[in-house]
């Protein structure tokens, strides 16, 4: 699986080496006793963020969501907590730039109480997705993140989220007249996906 370099902690990591640049330079000489706390938490925010990034970081932040999201497997949970369903079970893909072809989503169960602007909780998707189980009831498959495009302009992307290190898909159009231009991410954590984790479609589903 392709990975994407997440181009918002770079720009992070670049403004805080900078800064830890800028408080050295202002240290006045014999002074460097009363600063490194300053410049070692600065350097402390960099490794920490770096951390998050590698391999080992990014699936211990998927573990804690998966942990956190288990309880919505009983879709009456999910339910209870706001989530509806607001799609019916989506084989093809509708989009030809998406990064995974052919497969299934599945039934997409959105809270709208999740869609409100802001930053994006990894613990708070708004966005759950089911697949028909073969007993009956249905198996949760993928937590989908979504956010709305800025400028409304499949052609620009300089907004474009990102999370577990992992650039979102799109912009793309919306699937519905009511749906606007946006990102999203599929995670699929409670089933295995041979196109890769954050594959729209999986072509081990079903519907």
């Amino acid at each position: 699986m392709k990975q994407h370099r997440p181009w918002a902690i770079t720009v992070i990591a670049a403004f805080v080496a900078l800064a830890i640049a800028a408080v050295a330079a202002a240290a006045p000489a014999g002074s460097s006793k009363k600063h490194p706390p300053t410049v070692a938490s600065l350097e402390k925010q960099v490794a920490t963020l770096k951390a998050q990034y590698t391999p080992k970081g990014i699936a211990k932040q998927l573990a804690k969501v998966k942990s956190a999201l288990n309880k919505y497997q009983d879709i009456s949970v999910a339910k209870a907590d706001g989530y509806v369903p607001v799609s019916p079970c989506v084989m093809e893909p509708s989009d030809p730039n998406a990064s995974s072809y052919g497969g299934v989503m599945g039934i997409h169960y959105m809270n709208p109480a999740l869609l409100k602007p802001g930053p994006l909780n990894p613990l708070k998707p708004p966005i759950l997705v089911y697949q028909p189980a073969a007993g009956g009831g249905f198996t949760l498959g993928a937590a989908e993140y979504f956010q709305p495009d800025a400028d409304q302009n499949t052609a620009t992307d300089n907004d474009r989220p990102s999370l577990f290190g992992r650039a979102f898909d799109g912009p793309m159009k919306g699937h519905n007249p009511q749906m606007p231009i946006h990102y999203d991410l599929h995670v699929w954590l409670w089933q295995h996906n041979p196109s890769g984790m954050f594959a729209p479609f999986n072509p081990a589903g079903h519907c």
